[in-house]
Formats: C-alpha cells, structure tokens, sequence
C-alpha cells in the first residue's frame, strides 16, 4: 500500500527532491528561532493542478500530507494514487452541490466557511459513515477574491459548529494577503493565532490545528505559530500552464 509505481527518476522528480529538502531546511531554522521543534508543523504539498507522478515522487521522499482545491481534478488522479498511504486535503472554497463528492474523496476539509456548508458536510458524513475534520477558513482581509468567515463571525460559527456529532473541528485556516514582503504578512498570522487562543477559551478545548503560511511566507507563519504550512510552487515548481492542465481535470 506503501507505494505506487508510477514515479521513474527524472529531472523533475529530482528537482523535487531537492525543493523538498530546502523546504525541510527552512521550516527547521523558523522552528529553531520561535524555540518549537519542526515536528510540530505538518507540511501539507499544494497538488492542483500537478499530474500524479509528481504527487507519487513527492510521497516516495516521505511527504504525507497534499492537498486539492478542485474536487472534479482530483476524481481524475485519485486512481493512480489510490495505492498511497497518503492523507488528502480538500483546501480553498467548496461549494455545497460538491460536498457529497468531497467527503467521498478527502481525508478533511480545510475551508469551511458557513454554517450552511458545516451542515451539507455534517449530513454528507452521516450517510458515508464518516467523522470529517474540519478546519473554518477566516477571512482577515478586505480582499474580494478571498472567502472565509468574518473575524466577527469566527466564535458564532465554530460554536454552530463544534456539536455536530460527524465533523470533527480540528483548527482555523487563512490566506493572508499576498506581500512582497513576507514580513508584512506578520500581523495576519499572528491575528490568526489570537482568535485560536479566544477560541479554545469559548469551547473549553483546544483545536490543535492553525493552518497558514504558503511557499513565500511559511516562514513567518511557523514564527508566529503555524502548525500546517501549505507550500505547492516551492515543492513542485511552476503550474502548469492552463492548456495542460484541462487534461487533469477529468
């Protein structure tokens, strides 16, 4: 189950192996300087839109954790990564009519942003005999193109959340605005970290889990408590281009 056969040496899985030991490097010097261990952040490989040899390659250098934001593609690679003993995250915005597919597909769900969603998911988990974890996305921009649920609405909406018997609510997620800077990202991440804390206050546990922090910016976010880091050029270099990847789309 370990292994699946598809993953001939080549450049590109060479290159691989080399983004993903730079990556291991650096996510142990942030670790290093916010005095945590790297064993405490997951490194979850951003997969959309990449074929499944690159994901195979990844996996055979140890890497567990990937995630897909469009549930159509990855109906489409699913079969050529079956055999991967892997950890699969549905990440960004899900639409309701998708849900059912989702649980289906997915391990988790890093994205919800609704009660309406949590209770499509909640539903689509009962029938399929699932627990689904589930991280809420919180939106701390004014950017349009972001979703997520309003700072305001973080406490409401994971209270909703935290009684439905198969979802399980694991942490928060966010994007930050993006910033040549990574520095300038700081704030969001350590925003992010706070609602976390009042969070665990109001529902007297503690979801483990603060997912945040991309190829440009983990960093910073490891700095300020990140224990996921989403990292997908980084690992596997440039997307591909748009004609080439209507064909993963299935």
């Amino acid at each position: 189950m370990a292994r699946a056969k598809i993953a001939p040496v080549t450049a590109e899985t060479t290159a691989i192996s080399a983004n993903l030991d730079r990556i291991r490097e650096r996510i142990a010097a942030a670790a290093e300087r916010a005095r945590r261990r790297p064993e405490e952040v997951t490194l979850v490989g951003v997969s959309k839109t990449f074929p499944p040899e690159a994901i195979v390659a990844a996996y055979e250098l140890g890497l567990r954790h990937f995630g897909e934001n469009r549930v159509q593609e990855f109906e489409g690679k699913q079969p050529k990564l079956a055999e991967l003993d892997a950890e699969w995250h549905f990440i960004g915005h899900l639409q309701r009519n998708k849900a059912r597919r989702a649980v289906h597909l997915f391990h988790c769900v890093d994205g919800v942003d609704s009660l309406s969603l949590a209770q499509v998911l909640e539903s689509e988990a009962a029938a399929q005999g699932k627990r689904v974890p589930i991280l809420i996305e919180v939106r701390l921009s004014d950017e349009p193109t972001k979703t997520g649920v309003a700072e305001a609405n973080v406490l409401a909406l994971a209270e909703s959340i935290a009684p439905l018997a198969n979802l399980r609510l694991r942490g928060l997620m966010m994007v930050p605005p993006y910033f040549e800077d990574p520095e300038r990202a700081r704030p969001y991440f350590r925003k992010l970290r706070e609602i976390k804390d009042e969070l665990s206050r109001r529902l007297g546990f503690a979801p483990p889990a603060l997912s945040m922090g991309m190829s440009h910016d983990f960093e910073i976010a490891i700095e300020e408590g990140a224990t996921e880091i989403r990292v997908g050029t980084a690992l596997f270099g440039a997307r591909p281009p748009a004609k080439a990847q209507a064909g993963l789309r299935g």
